[in-house]
């Protein structure tokens, strides 16, 4: 049986590249075996040879099936039974291509005529000289590196530091309550005042156990006059308690709530500032999932209201009780208060034994519920897909698998809590028939009186009660604290790449000459396997290089690694002749911006969208940047224009579009590296020429690297950089490339994407009745 290799995709699917991710889409609908295929641009993100491959597997697998596709290439469409061209949300024609192609100023010839002049193009640039254009396609190696180079490199790979951080995160400890007092010194003064109503709340429960004792007394007396009289004189007391507390328990909880929503709002903020500071490889740990950092901010960041504010209060008026209950006790009969006092480290004890029974048991459960919350979070963000798959059962075992740990943790919590739930119940009602009996000894010999009994029992009994139902409390919260613990981490936590160093160079202006010497890199969260070898790659200033490969050979690592995503495992990467680590991160970042392959937009309109890559962006600044972008025009044919809705990720908006929109926002930047990470793969031939002729404008004078499949992208590029199994194989023009012939890795990768081209050009000529010269 074969090995299967298993791998973590990440949150997202991050740690794969966007051809793997489409590939693996692709894999997924193949398996389920449909009946109905849909496919929407599913193999935009592949290379030419990848494309090839897929394609011929999509062929085999709509035989049979009722296929619908949406493409923009037209070798996807070469086998369509009906081909549908819609504008403007209208069918405006249909037939198959030989019908089509007849009405040659349909739209749709127009189309083809658009797209067989951009083949022409890519085939005149990809024609190799002489003889070499009649050899056949040569082979590439494979994209991931071998096994036995992966084992060879693993020893010397610091493979130790992720576990490192996981062993300090989980050898830290909760915050104590000094810590969490000091959290509210911001707001001192609602605080204090709470405070003071918890002390004097703290009060009541000793005098009405003072006055409910005396009362008891009061029954023994013969006189029934002076019964009436005191129990009269008792009740207005209890009324007045009954008073008292009421408004002195309005103004703590008034307080510590005006206390407790200023350091939520704190803690959220503290919070999600110092999570934005953390660099990527944090984020790539599986408990730094997006539904964990979620639960974070929403449940953790609350709980430390009801940590503080309530273990605040109860402390006060633990003391406050304690303090007079113990004074009143020595009073009024010292030798039974000797005793009371003694028997109450035993009750308060047994509360927080089983408080500490809780707190060891909840660390488990708060790891299982955040492996729900991100299986939750995954679920609502990919609903779609989930919809398109029918799989709404499958999300539901997976989610109901993941609460099986919980529900154990939680039944072996129950039984613990039970015990000790008992161990302190049983010493409450023993401790009352010991007190009763010593006191009995006492009453005999005439040491006390009943009014002084009943006044020491109701006092000491009912406070140490209180103080233990205070131990209660806070074994209820020893799951908060474990959720204020991670709030704690992740304040306290000290980012790799901190954003703001201050020792950090800031320029106000880059050259943008980038260089790589020596880079091995590999992900934190897949040590063994390495991304990048022996990566040296100059980028000079003002110039223009590109970045081919198959899928998953390391292009886009290398975009994330000028941004610094990530740090080198070995090697340097320099900007203007200084290591990138010696800049302020955030102040380098003004200068490079990025359009990546899957754009991200943000739940906000058009126009918070394109501002977003530079603050109090003018209207006319984001107009000029849509326009050069090309998205002017569709953003204006919007009902609310530029105040167009854009959904969650976009999701109101088609590929192109958000594409567009991405490139706008670069644009806007204005900046002195741009990089281009396929940024034109969602788009169709007129767009992306439209888009391709922006872009070369925004690339005068600046620093450019692309990465592309497409030779339409790169045929002016200064230089081409091809790279293979994680190295740079080659360099060259695209002139000089071609001249090593058939042992240039860059000539195998023009020949596969020629033949691709003459194969569409072949269509297109069969399409309007030309017989194709031999030559072609």
């Amino acid at each position: 049986m074969r090995r299967i290799n298993v791998y973590q995709v990440g949150q997202l699917g991050i740690q794969m590249s966007e051809g793997q991710k489409q590939r693996i889409s692709i894999a997924r609908a193949l398996l389920r075996d449909p009946r109905i295929l849909l496919l929407d641009e599913a193999t935009s993100a592949l290379d030419s040879q990848s494309e090839k491959a897929v394609q011929d597997a999509f062929n085999q697998a709509s035989l049979g099936r009722t296929t619908i596709i949406v493409a923009h290439r037209l070798s996807a469409l070469r086998n369509a039974d009906l081909i549908a061209v819609i504008q403007s949300g209208e069918v405006v024609e249909a037939g198959s291509h030989d019908q089509l192609i007849q009405n040659r100023h349909g739209p749709y010839s127009a189309m083809v005529q658009l797209q067989k002049t951009t083949f022409m193009k890519d085939e005149i640039i990809s024609e190799p000289k002489g003889n070499e254009s009649h050899n056949s396609t040569s082979t590439t190696e494979e994209a991931a590196p071998t096994a036995e180079i992966a084992n060879k490199l693993s020893p010397q790979l610091p493979s130790h530091q992720t576990n490192s951080n996981q062993q300090s995160e989980d050898h830290y400890s909760p915050p104590s309550i000094w810590q969490l007092m000091w959290m509210t010194t911001p707001e001192w003064k609602p605080t204090l005042v709470g405070c003071i109503g918890a002390l004097i709340f703290g009060l009541v429960q000793p005098m009405s156990s003072f006055c409910m004792g005396a009362l008891l007394a009061v029954y023994f007396i013969n006189d029934h006059d002076e019964i009436r009289s005191q129990t009269k004189m008792y009740c207005f007391a209890f009324l007045a308690f009954a008073i008292f507390a009421f408004i002195t328990n309005v103004i703590q909880h008034y307080h510590f709530g005006v206390m407790g929503e200023n350091l939520t709002r704190r803690v959220r903020e503290a919070s999600l500032t110092k999570i934005l500071t953390f660099e990527i490889e944090w984020f790539d740990q599986e408990h730094n999932s997006t539904g964990a950092l979620c639960s974070r901010l929403s449940v953790d960041s609350t709980m430390a209201r009801t940590l503080v504010a309530d273990r605040l209060s109860l402390l006060t008026q633990a003391i406050s009780a304690a303090a007079l209950a113990v004074i009143l006790g020595m009073v009024l009969a010292w030798k039974l208060a000797i005793v009371v006092t003694a028997l109450q480290p035993f009750i308060i004890g047994a509360f927080y034994t089983r408080a500490v029974m809780m707190r060891s048991m909840s660390k488990k459960i708060l790891k299982a519920q955040n492996k729900s919350s991100e299986l939750a979070s995954e679920a609502v963000g990919n609903h779609r897909i989930i919809t398109a798959f029918y799989s709404q059962e499958k999300v539901l075992s997976l989610f109901e698998v993941t609460q099986k740990d919980p529900k154990n943790e939680s039944l072996k919590q129950s039984w613990y809590a039970g015990l000790g739930l008992f161990t302190s119940q049983f010493l409450t009602s023993g401790s009352a028939g010991l007190i009763f009996w010593y006191g009995g000894r006492l009453l005999y010999n005439k040491e006390i009186s009943y009014k002084h009994l009943f006044q020491t029992f109701f006092i000491l009994v009912a406070t140490g009660r209180l103080i233990a139902e205070t131990g209660s409390m806070t074994a209820d919260l020893s799951k908060g604290t474990n959720a204020l613990k991670s709030v704690f981490m992740t304040l306290e936590r000290k980012s790799k790449m901190d954003p703001d160093e201050i020792k950090g160079i800031k320029p106000e202006k880059l050259i943008g000459d980038i260089e790589f010497k020596e880079v091995d890199f590999f992900y934190p969260t897949r040590p063994k396997q390495m991304i990048l070898m022996g990566v040296s790659l100059k980028v000079d200033a003002g110039k223009v290089v590109a970045l081919v490969g198959q899928s998953g050979s390391g292009k886009s690592t290398v975009i994330r690694m000028i941004e610094r995503f990530y740090d080198p495992s070995k090697g340097s990467i320099e900007v203007d002749g200084i290591d990138i680590k010696h800049y302020n991160l955030r102040a380098l970042r003004l200068h490079i911006a990025l359009v990546s392959q899957e754009p991200t937009l943000f739940a906000g309109t058009i126009q918070e969208n394109i501002a977003y890559a530079k603050e109090n962006a003018s209207e006319a600044e984001i107009i000029e940047a849509a326009t050069v972008a090309n998205a002017h025009e569709f953003i204006s044919s919007m009902k609310d224009g530029y105040a167009t809705y854009c959904g969650e990720r976009g999701v109101q908006l088609s590929g192109g579009q958000k594409q567009r929109l991405a490139l706008a926002r670069a644009i806007l930047k204005n900046p002195a590296i741009l990089l281009l990470d396929e940024a034109t793969s969602a788009l169709d031939v007129k767009l992306e020429s439209l888009v391709q002729d922006a872009l070369e404008k925004t690339m005068v004078g600046r620093t450019c690297l692309v990465v592309a499949h497409r030779l339409s992208t790169i045929q002016k590029s200064d230089k081409i950089s091809v790279i293979d199994d994680g190295k740079i194989v080659e360099e060259g023009s695209h002139g000089e490339l071609l001249a090593k012939g058939e042992k240039g890795a860059y000539f195998s990768l023009v020949k596969l994407q020629q033949h691709a081209t003459m194969e569409k050009r072949e269509l297109n000529l069969i399409g309007r009745n030309i017989e194709p010269s031999k030559d072609e």
